[in-house]
């Protein structure tokens, strides 16, 4: 009786157990975060300008929070890295520059990656679009690192065609497409664009009634492709942008506005799987855009200061905002302070994952509470870089933001990127659009509200007649960003106290920063070693001289044996000679 009374309870501990782990994966939240590479502030409509439209990001945006004061570091490769560890990117090497395709190196095999996490707590993990975190060994892609899935490319930009890419130091383009760990050849001549927001339709669709989902879909657009023809997008969608004379602007405006069609297209498929009422939406730039220079792309930052690459607002105060029914206070404009490392913890909490290691000051901290309650202020500090190579700082503290040096030799410290309003719709036409859009069809949206955080979200900047001009070249520049958004009015003489308070927390960091990783190109890496394709060819060298040592050792121990057996030879017949004597 006590053995069959044992065994029940064994039993009833058995169906509760797993009944409470698929209740606790049915709660948790679905995840999706989707990225635009360089696209700049001015280049979305929730920011005020009607140039450009994007009505579903904007529809979603106004019925969610969109995220004012969003800080990334001012390049792809550290902001990506700072997302995926939840660290600043000072602290863990991946500070200076971007990772070239024909780089040996990456983001550390130490770190714990933020799909690593999700997939332990039962979520379902997958890449869609750019990793640029390294791939010159396998180990450091995409699935090995703790995503279930990847299609896309690993390095920094593909043509939007043929998805190859040209580095200047190698001899010959390189197709980098991937599904998973396989070159995939099938999407040959369809804009990328396209492709990876029906990847991210196919995954959802498939994903319907499984353990939760965490999708990444980090797009190409609005960066550039291969420098011999940089803007590229379906002509029918430059022809909707006439009205803009710019023609690069124009072209821009058809890649972007490529995304806005996926984004809906990813709402819609979300509501139609009954997935959108347990999800979480977050969306952002990954840095500034490049209106001028290397990689331009003609967007605008504008009227923040500077662009990509620099220390300016321009490049690290991003477009940003999150939607979710799980955040009650949304419809607003939050101008509370963010940076791109805080997601990892956030989502994480609101995920109900545990064991997120607590780091330095300026690593990712829990933005979820306060999100979700507008008193709460999580942080006041934002680190935007240290860079010992290019001897630029910029950083913020408490609404100051302090700057040393600067990049490019101040080609790229001004006010880049203003709209021409001639080029620009009505209003009539822009509210016409949003309302509709997939996204606001889907959503209730208060046209009235809606209006009211367009204009909470436009920056401003007021006129100062006897500013004082800052040279960041010559001596630090202090700011205060609160009444000085867009870094017109330097204050170091006025509060010579903060400014040296400011220096010597940049001071600090500095000393305790982790060496960046980069590496020089290696000219192994050249795709014409491997089929055309771009690969991990570290892997591919040491299987080459694992084979070369292998045939080599065959080689001495056929001789060996050849020798031996002429010897033994050699020997029966000089002693069948004396016999025969």
């Amino acid at each position: 009786m006590t053995f069959k009374m044992n065994n029940l309870k064994l039993c009833f501990f058995f169906v509760f157990s797993v009944l409470g782990e698929e209740l606790k994966k049915a709660s948790q939240p679905n995840i999706i975060i989707i990225v635009t590479d360089d696209l700049g502030w001015n280049d979305v409509s929730f920011h005020g300008s009607s140039q450009i439209l994007t009505p579903n990001i904007d529809a979603l945006a106004y019925n969610g929070i969109i995220l004012n004061r969003h800080y990334t570091p001012p390049l792809c490769t550290p902001s990506r890295a700072s997302l995926m560890t939840g660290k600043h990117p000072i602290n863990i090497g991946m500070q200076h520059h971007v990772i070239e395709s024909d780089q040996p190196w990456g983001l550390g095999l130490d770190q714990k990656l933020m799909p690593e996490y999700f997939r332990e707590a039962g979520y379902k993990t997958h890449l869609v679009g750019k990793w640029h975190l390294g791939f010159f060994r396998k180990a450091y892609t995409p699935t090995q690192r703790g995503f279930d899935s990847h299609f896309g490319y690993v390095g920094p930009y593909i043509d939007y065609w043929d998805h190859s890419l040209r580095m200047s130091n190698t001899s010959t383009r390189g197709l980098d497409m991937r599904r998973d760990l396989d070159v995939d050849y099938s999407g040959n001549g369809s804009y990328a664009t396209d492709l990876f927001n029906n990847e991210a339709i196919r995954i959802i669709k498939e994903h319907y009634k499984k353990s939760p989902l965490f999708l990444v879909l980090t797009h190409l657009a609005p960066h550039t492709g291969n420098e011999d023809d940089p803007m590229q997008a379906h002509i029918e969608d430059v022809d909707r942008f006439s009205y803009i004379k710019d023609i690069k602007r124009r072209v821009l405006a058809a890649m972007i506005s490529k995304v806005d069609e996926g984004f809906g297209n990813i709402v819609r498929t979300l509501k139609q799987c009954n997935m959108l009422d347990n999800s979480i939406i977050l969306f952002y730039s990954d840095n500034g855009a490049p209106s001028l220079g290397i990689h331009s792309n003609s967007g605008s930052n504008y009227p923040l200061r500077g662009q990509k690459y620099s220390p300016w607002e321009g490049a690290v105060r991003t477009v940003a905002f999150v939607w979710s029914p799980h955040l009650e206070l949304v419809g607003r404009v939050s101008d509370q302070w963010i940076h791109v490392s805080d997601w990892l913890p956030t989502l994480a909490h609101a995920a109900g994952i545990g064991g997120i290691p607590i780091g330095s000051e300026v690593d990712g901290k829990d933005q979820w509470n306060a999100l979700r309650n507008t008193s709460l202020s999580v942080r006041n500090i934002v680190m935007n870089n240290i860079d010992r190579i290019y001897y630029y700082s910029s950083y913020i503290k408490n609404g100051w933001k302090y700057v040393n040096g600067t990049s490019w030799s101040g080609k790229y410290d001004h006010w880049l990127g203003q709209i021409d309003t001639k080029d620009e719709l009505s209003e009539a036409e822009y509210w016409g659009k949003l309302s509709s859009s997939i996204v606001a069809k889907i959503l209730s949206l208060d046209i009235k509200q809606a209006d009211a955080m367009r204009h909470a979200a436009t920056v401003i900047c007021d006129t100062y007649s006897n500013a004082s001009i800052c040279d960041p070249q010559k001596s630090p520049c202090l700011f205060d960003l609160i009444n000085d958004p867009c870094e017109q009015n330097n204050l170091a003489a006025s509060y010579p106290e903060i400014e040296s308070d400011l220096r010597q927390d940049v001071q600090r960091y500095m000393e305790i920063a982790t060496e960046p990783r980069n590496k020089p190109g290696d000219n192994r890496s050249d795709p014409i070693h491997y089929n055309t394709t771009w690969t991990w060819w570290l892997d591919e060298l040491d299987h080459a001289d694992n084979t070369t040592h292998s045939v080599t050792v065959l080689v001495v121990v056929l001789v060996v044996v050849c020798i031996s057996t002429i010897l033994v030879i050699f020997w029966l017949f000089m002693l069948t000679s004396k016999v025969m004597r």
